[in-house]
């Protein structure tokens, strides 16, 4: 967790008007009305463009602004510190914020608004209200441990003491301000504005937004996909298609990839494990607390029961995971045919014989001195904070253990590192070298890949007159934009940080 401060505090990012920098298109952006008089209507893009983390976004209409997503920035330290300690615009000036699902770098500094004088409605689902809440606890409580952490290890005379980004009573506060919205039902945001969630199929409570933008007796509809889920993924329902909206804003984290069958990512997994064992090693799995955990402990379930796994001690090492489960425990409504069935037949999708959820640290530290074959499935998955980086410290350098990287990792963060193979990496203030056997499973992502992401946005029908391309390294961005406009989609474009357009 010593790491973790430098990454979850930040400080403005200097605006600048750029253009936007397309790909070849057919035909150009055009106005929402033409013929009438010119809607004032803007979409300013804060965060979350040629990058993955972060995502920040503000419509205006006339006089009216509102947010959508507030997240968290994650990447170098500097960077990091700079980019989320102060924000890029007036707080105070939203009218609302629509979180569109709980993911840290969707949610994480909605407590840094309210500090800067927010103090309007943040909608979401209900699912996504009940996990934000344990998001935004648990990273305060993980920024002041961290803080309490290093101002004691490197307290110097003169040197100013470490602040946490936010408190517990900063994200209880924050928490307070949410108000529940359930999937497909209109609701309005601002004068003018009104939102209609949709099932993204990405993690628990999760939803895209068809935002009805209405000026001077005239309507743009607009469609925020970002983060978009897969298709026959397990316990979550596919992704929910939008249509007729004039505006398109997509993520593209996987946006020159294609991912390879769910069930043949469960496969794997069971070989690397099998592999594992038979070298007498642990599996090592750094795992969101949010959805991959809950995704990969069904998994290992089903692999248990097949006999496709030897019954060896699991433990899920993340208080956060075990809050994170009990949610999903409360959303049956939310899983898909399959998960119900199976919830009919097992009782518990998330529990089972030989599976322990660790809170008590004493008993986290004690899983280190386990010299037996067993998996430890630890957040965060990024490898940027919490238990995982000393399940990594005590087990990077033994090559009978395997580490599994079975979701996203941005740039410059410890789980890219590990992903790359580098053979030296730093964990806390120390080095290691990296001796174990690093398996990247891309296919449990619960991003759309290239070929999701152009089928969606084929979806949304003729009304289309322009896609922005976001939520993705600029390489992901610009590849699925060329695919896009070779899809005959009109106006396709990837911003800049910064960037705003005129509807």
């Amino acid at each position: 967790m010593v790491e973790s401060i430098a990454h979850l505090c930040l400080i403005p990012l200097r605006m600048t008007r750029v253009c936007l920098t397309s790909v070849p298109r057919k035909s150009t952006l055009a106005a929402a009305c033409p013929g009438s008089r010119r809607l004032q209507m803007k979409w300013t893009f804060y965060g979350g463009v040629r990058e993955v983390t972060g995502s920040k976004h503000i419509l205006e209409v006339g006089k009216e602004k509102v947010l959508f997503d507030c997240g968290m920035f994650q990447g170098r330290r500097a960077e990091s510190i700079q980019r989320n300690s102060h924000l890029p615009f007036d707080a105070r000036s939203l009218r609302s914020v629509v979180l569109s699902h709980a993911h840290i770098d969707h949610c994480g500094i909605l407590p840094v608004l309210v500090r800067y004088g927010f103090r309007g409605p943040i909608y979401a689902t209900p699912a996504t209200c009940d996990v934000a809440a344990n998001m935004l606890t648990d990273s305060a409580k993980i920024q002041m441990g961290d803080a309490k952490y290093l101002n004691k290890k490197h307290k110097e005379p003169g040197r100013p003491p470490i602040k946490p980004l936010y408190n517990a009573k900063e994200a209880e506060k924050t928490i307070g301000l949410v108000q529940i919205r359930p999937y497909g039902e209109k609701f309005e945001v601002a004068n003018g504005v009104c939102v209609r969630f949709l099932d993204a199929g990405h993690i628990l409570g999760s939803a895209v937004s068809v935002i009805e933008a209405s000026e001077n007796g005239r309507t743009v509809r607009i469609g925020y996909a970002v983060d978009l889920g897969r298709k026959n993924l397990p316990i979550l329902q596919d992704p929910q298609p939008m249509e007729d909206v004039d505006y398109l804003i997509i993520e593209s984290t996987y946006g020159n990839r294609l991912h390879d069958n769910i069930e043949n990512a469960a496969k794997e997994l069971a070989q690397v494990i099998n592999r594992t064992y038979q070298r007498s090693g642990k599996v090592i799995i750094p795992a969101f607390a949010l959805e991959r955990t809950q995704e990969i402990v069904y998994i290992l379930n089903e692999l248990w029961n097949k006999g496709e796994i030897p019954r060896i001690p699991v433990y899920v090492d993340s208080p956060l995971a075990k809050n994170v489960t009990e949610v999903f425990r409360r959303y049956p409504e939310c899983f898909d045919a399959e998960a119900r069935l199976r919830l009919r037949e097992d009782g518990d999708l998330f529990g089972y014989r030989g599976l322990t959820y660790v809170r008590d640290v004493r008993e986290s530290k004690r899983i280190n001195q386990i010299t037996k074959p067993c998996i430890i499935i630890a957040s965060s998955g990024m490898c940027e904070s919490g238990r995982i980086l000393h399940h990594l410290r005590h087990n990077v350098q033994d090559s009978a253990n395997t580490i599994v990287i079975v979701g996203v990792t941005a740039r410059d963060t410890l789980g890219r590192k590990i992903a790359e193979r580098q053979p030296v990496i730093r964990i806390f203030d120390g080095e290691y070298a990296l001796r174990t056997e690093v398996v990247v499973l891309d296919s449990f992502s619960a991003h759309a890949d290239r070929q999701d992401l152009i089928t969606y946005a084929n979806h949304t029908g003729l009304t289309l007159k322009g896609a922005f391309v976001v939520h993705g390294e600029e390489e992901q961005s610009l590849s699925l934009a060329e695919a896009l406009a070779n899809e005959e989609i009109p106006g396709v474009t990837v911003p800049h940080i910064g960037e705003t357009v005129e509807f």
